[in-house]
C-alpha cells in the first residue's frame, strides 16, 4: 500500500509535532484541525509503515501520556470544582 506524498508529509508532521510538544491525540487533532481518529490512525498504524524510528518515538510519548491521563483528569476536575477555567 502506498500513501501520497502529501499524506505521508502530514503524518511526518503531525509525528514531529506530538514528538516536540509531548501533546496528546486530541491537542493534536486541535493544532492540525483533523478529527482524532485521522490523527490516531495517522501516528499508530500508517507512520509505521512510513518511518520504523519515528513511529517508536511517538508510540513512547503516547504511552507517557495514557500512563498520566487520569492525573490529567483528576486536576482538571479539582480546578472546575474551584470555579476556576482550565486555562487560569
Amino acid at each position: 500500500m502506498s500513501l501520497c506524498n502529501k499524506v505521508q508529509e502530514r503524518i511526518i508532521e503531525e509525528a514531529n509535532y506530538i514528538i516536540t510538544t509531548k501533546h496528546t491525540i486530541r491537542a493534536t487533532a486541535k493544532a492540525f484541525n483533523i478529527s482524532k481518529s485521522t490523527i490516531y490512525l495517522d501516528v499508530t498504524s500508517r507512520l509505521f509503515s512510513i518511518n520504523k524510528d519515528l513511529y517508536y518515538e511517538v508510540r513512547q510519548v503516547l504511552e507517557f501520556n495514557k500512563k498520566w491521563r487520569y492525573s490529567r483528569g483528576g486536576k482538571a476536575c479539582q480546578i472546575r470544582k474551584r470555579g476556576k477555567s482550565l486555562n487560569d
